[in-house]
């Protein structure tokens, strides 16, 4: 068949986890109870930090009150029992990329955690975290979507049979 395109999945070569960095912006804010509001322009691929152990932060851009924060270091990790979230995000119409962040001491989110878990974002954010997102890169869609392709296999969905209450009722006061 002409014009059909075959992937050999025993053949790929996937990496379990990429470095990735967060650009965070920061704007001044219109409201009057805070000073400034936080969000994630973006995740991208590449940004190690000098030291394994350590995150870096480094300004892209400052100006009238608008600042941008890259920060590095963040290993960005993919797991087989994840996979379920993963088939959902990429099939979403715009899948996303999540990041974790705490407040410091000045209120100020650092992020902490990088995921591609709908479902692991949604723990944290249960957990009082601060939960960005951003649209995903699209070298992280391909890895994701590469990732799923080998890693994925779909539960067979049963359908239950109910329980007949009445009769179950009645065989215990006959007993």
């Amino acid at each position: 068949m002409t014009g059909s395109v075959s992937i050999e999945v025993n053949e790929i070569n996937l990496p379990k986890s990429l470095a990735v960095s967060v650009i965070m912006e920061s704007r001044p804010s219109s409201s009057r109870w805070i000073d400034e509001s936080w969000s994630v322009v973006g995740v991208t691929v590449g940004e190690d930090a000098d030291d394994a152990d350590q995150q870096a932060v480094k300004t892209l851009f400052e100006h009238d009150g608008i600042k941008q924060l890259l920060f590095s270091g963040f290993n960005l990790t993919l797991y087989k029992d994840e996979c379920e979230s993963y088939y959902h995000n990429i099939k979403a119409p715009s899948p996303d990329c999540y990041v974790i962040a705490r407040n410091n001491s000045d209120d100020v989110p650092i992020p902490y955690l990088v995921s591609l878990s709908f479902d692991e974002a949604n723990a944290y954010l249960e957990c009082e975290d601060t939960v960005f997102t951003t649209t995903l890169a699209p070298e992280l869609y391909r890895w994701l979507e590469q990732f799923v392709l080998v890693n994925y296999v779909p539960e067979k969905r049963i359908k239950r049979k109910r329980k007949n209450w009445k009769n179950a009722g009645r065989e215990k006061v006959n007993q």
